[in-house]
C-alpha cells in the first residue's frame, strides 16, 4: 500500500505540472465566471478513455444545444481518476468547471485508501449507466454462465478473467462474482489492462479464459459472433440486446459503470442549482437521448440528495468487495 501511494504522489505531482496552466486557465483567477458563458469539464482519465469521451460528449450537446456558450475538455489522467479528484478538490470555490467521475473512481478510492474522496465535492448529476458483460471467446468449450462457473470452481487459480484496471467495475464484479460462487476472492485471477483492445486481444488469444468490460465495448464483437457473451450486469434485461442478466441467472449481481458530474468545494448553493439547470437541461435535450442511443447507455438521471446517497452506497459496497478481495 505504501509503494502505491509512493507512486500516486510521483505521478501526480508530475500531472500537476503539466495540467497546472490549463486548469488554472479554465477556472480563472477568480473562479466566479458564469457557467453559462464558459465551462470547462475535466476528464480524470487520458484523451480516448471512457471518461474523455463521455466529457466530449457532453461538450458537443451543451454547445449544439446552445446550453453553454464555450465549453473545453481538459484531460488529467492516472490513478483511477484519483489524481484528478484530488487537483479538483484544490479548486475549491469555482464556479465553472466540472468533474466527471463514475464508477471507476468510487472502485479506485475503495483501492487507494487515499485521504481524498467523493465526499469532498459536490454531487451534481448521474446521467447515465453502462452495464459490464462478461464473454468469452466463440470457440470456447464454455456455452453459458452455468458452463463458466463449472470450470472455475474446478480450478479457480488456472481459470482467468481479464478486465480494466483495479478496482475498476470489471475487476470488482469478477470478485464478487466469485464470491456468490462459492470461491474465495483471493483466489481469484483477474488480468488487469490498460486498454480495452489489449484486454480483447488477450482474450482472443486464450491467454485469459474470459473477459469483463462494459457491454458498448463488446457489443462489436459480439454482434459479429467473434465473442460469446454469458451475462450482463444490468438490473433487467436491456432494450435490443439479447444477453441474460447475472439476476435472471440466480446470481445477485448488478453493477454499473455509472458516469455523472461532480463540482468543487465550497461553491454557493446558487451555483449549485446553476450546474443543476444546465445538465438537467442537456439530459433533455434531443441531442443527449440520441447520444446515449449511440453509446448503448442507459439514462440513470440523478440529481441533489439522491444522488449523494447513491454515491455513498456505491462506496460502501466497493470498499466491501475490496477488503473482500483482500487488497
Amino acid at each position: 500500500m505504501q509503494r502505491r501511494t509512493l507512486l500516486h504522489g510521483a505521478f501526480g505531482a508530475v500531472v500537476a505540472v503539466t495540467t497546472g496552466a490549463a486548469l488554472a486557465s479554465a477556472a480563472g483567477s477568480s473562479g466566479r465566471a458564469e457557467a453559462r458563458s464558459t465551462l470547462t469539464l475535466i476528464a480524470p482519465a487520458a484523451a480516448g478513455g471512457g471518461w474523455d469521451g463521455f466529457a466530449r460528449e457532453a461538450q458537443q450537446v451543451l454547445r449544439g444545444a446552445s446550453i453553454v456558450n464555450n465549453v473545453q475538455v481538459v484531460n488529467i489522467p492516472g490513478a483511477g481518476g484519483t489524481i484528478g479528484l484530488s487537483q479538483f478538490v484544490g479548486q475549491t470555490g469555482s464556479e465553472d468547471t466540472l468533474l466527471v467521475t463514475g464508477g471507476v473512481m468510487v472502485g479506485a478510492i475503495a483501492l487507494d485508501e487515499g485521504d481524498t474522496t467523493l465526499a469532498d465535492v459536490v454531487p451534481i448529476a448521474r446521467l447515465a449507466d453502462d452495464f459490464a458483460a462478461l464473454v468469452v471467446p466463440a470457440d470456447s468449450e464454455i456455452q453459458d454462465l452455468d458452463g463458466f462457473l463449472a470450470a472455475w470452481k474446478e480450478n479457480p487459480r488456472g481459470t482467468s478473467i481479464g478486465g480494466g484496471s483495479l478496482g475498476s467495475i470489471d475487476h470488482l464484479m469478477s470478485g464478487r462474482l466469485a464470491q456468490l460462487a462459492g470461491i474465495d476472492p483471493k483466489d481469484l485471477n483477474y488480468i488487469a489492462y490498460s486498454g480495452g483492445g489489449e484486454a480483447l486481444n488477450s482474450l482472443l488469444s486464450h491467454t485469459t479464459t474470459a473477459g469483463s468490460s462494459g457491454y458498448n465495448e463488446l457489443s462489436d464483437q459480439i454482434e459479429a459472433g467473434t465473442l460469446r457473451a454469458l451475462a450482463i450486469s444490468s438490473p433487467e434485461r436491456l432494450d435490443g440486446i439479447d444477453v441474460p442478466t447475472f439476476t435472471e441467472l440466480g446470481v445477485d449481481i448488478a453493477m454499473s459503470n455509472w458516469r455523472g458530474l461532480v463540482a468543487a468545494p465550497g461553491i454557493t448553493e446558487e451555483a449549485r442549482a446553476e450546474f443543476t439547470a444546465i445538465i438537467t437541461e442537456m439530459r433533455e435535450s434531443a441531442e443527449w437521448k440520441d447520444t446515449l442511443q449511440r453509446n448503448d447507455w442507459t439514462d440513470s438521471f440523478l440529481t441533489g440528495d439522491d444522488f449523494a446517497q447513491y454515491i455513498a452506497d456505491e462506496t460502501e459496497q466497493a470498499r466491501g468487495i475490496v477488503s473482500d478481495l483482500g487488497l
